[in-house]
């Protein structure tokens, strides 16, 4: 799926929020570029839908798709007075109902290794980190053992 402009990405919610909900979407969606660990947010002050473009360019249709629903279900509960916030019950039931899924998949490109692996000179066990452990200052958790550089 190609990068949708302001048009046809109002266009689609739009489709999605009649096809799903019955009503009419009448504010505002647009790209963020900046989200980072999210598909996109609803703003309830100024009632925007935020959704972020990479899930446009890395995931299927169908994932994009969910995303947008998810976000429907916390506009239109919003607009109705109603829980729509995540764990609200309101919220939680819209989200069956219309086949929304609670969270996002995390993006492909997102994904972080872990670079820097220490063992327990004691019981061998193996910790697993993204950043640098000071191993004069850390014990194992397990047996309190000295760690070690893998």
């Amino acid at each position: 799926m190609n990068l949708l402009n302001e048009k046809e990405l109002y266009a689609l919610v739009q489709k999605i929020s009649l096809n799903y909900f019955g009503k009419s979407f009448k504010d505002q969606v647009r790209f963020n570029s900046r989200l980072r660990t999210t598909g996109g947010r609803y703003i309830p002050s100024k009632r925007i839908i935020e959704l972020n473009p990479k899930y446009v360019l890395e995931t299927n249709e169908a994932e994009f798709i969910g995303i947008i629903k998810h976000e429907l279900c916390h506009y239109h509960l919003h607009i109705e007075g109603k829980g729509y916030k995540h764990g609200d019950s309101a919220f939680k039931m819209l989200l069956k109902e219309t086949g929304s899924p609670r969270h996002c998949t995390p993006l492909p490109s997102s994904k972080r290794e872990n670079k820097h692996h220490y063992i327990c000179k004691s019981c061998s066990h193996v910790y697993k980190r993204q950043r640098r452990v000071n191993i004069n200052k850390y014990r194992c958790g397990r047996c309190g053992g000295v760690l070690k550089d893998q």
